[in-house]
């Protein structure tokens, strides 16, 4: 055998040995995860942000002194606020505002078992997809699948709720002495589906930020598997 074959050979031969090292890394580092695994851990890191981050929405005042989910006013309504301060009244239109907002912690509190539930629904397939997608590809995930099931679970919880934490009374002090305001238009808004869509979204919002540090930050993954997972994107 020519000397320029044989290394040609050996080249190759070092070649293929290099590729075969490196998925032998790859296997490695992915731990020969099952489809079982791979889904667990995601739920792992799901219900660590329902845990960790959606229940800071149900402490008191968590929606009001949280700027990332504060409900305000819609805004068809924010002239009531402008308008009632313009008048002195700006204790009312903060009890209107602080009132919507406990209104979401209490739906908040209520219906977070649900979400945990909803979690445990993600197939295999989604779960690897959803490891190997972009930074918030399980809220996405979630908010398309669970958003519709949520609103009907929210709705109620918080139509209650507005009677609980007696945001309809107070809203209703706040309309009557709006609507006593000479040339303004009479208003009688109805703010419950407007509350149950914040508080989902607010929810959302919780996971999405405790998804994104999952997956940028190896000290928020708490649990063996978590890390192994997510070693499958780094």
């Amino acid at each position: 055998m020519k000397p320029s074959i044989l290394l040609v050979i050996i080249a190759f031969f070092v070649s293929s040995c290099a590729e075969l090292g490196q998925i032998s890394r790859e296997i490695a580092k992915s731990g020969m995860l099952s489809e079982q695994q791979i889904a667990n851990g995601l739920q792992q890191a799901l219900s660590k942000g329902v845990k960790e981050q959606v229940s800071k929405l149900t402490e008191e005042n968590g929606f009001y002194n949280n700027a990332l989910v504060r409900i305000g006013l819609p805004e068809e309504l924010s002239t009531i606020e402008s308008t009632m301060r313009s008048f002195g009244l700006d204790n009312l239109a903060d009890q209107g505002i602080k009132a919507l907002n406990e209104t979401a912690q209490e739906a908040v509190k209520e219906a977070t078992p649900i979400f945990l539930s909803a979690i445990q629904d993600m197939s295999f397939e989604d779960a690897r997809q959803i490891v190997l997608g972009d930074k918030t590809a399980a809220t996405a995930y979630l908010r398309e699948r669970t958003r519709t099931e949520l609103y009907q679970k929210f709705k109620p919880i918080v139509q209650e709720n507005f009677q609980k934490v007696g945001a309809d009374q107070i809203w209703d002090n706040l309309i009557t002495q709006y609507n006593q305001i000479p040339f303004t238009d009479k208003v009688n808004p109805n703010l419950t589906d407007y509350v149950t869509n914040e508080a989902l979204q607010g929810v959302y919002k919780m996971i999405e930020l405790e998804e994104i540090q999952i997956r940028n930050d190896l000290n928020e993954r708490s649990t063996e598997l978590m890390r192994r997972v997510f070693a499958l994107q780094d």
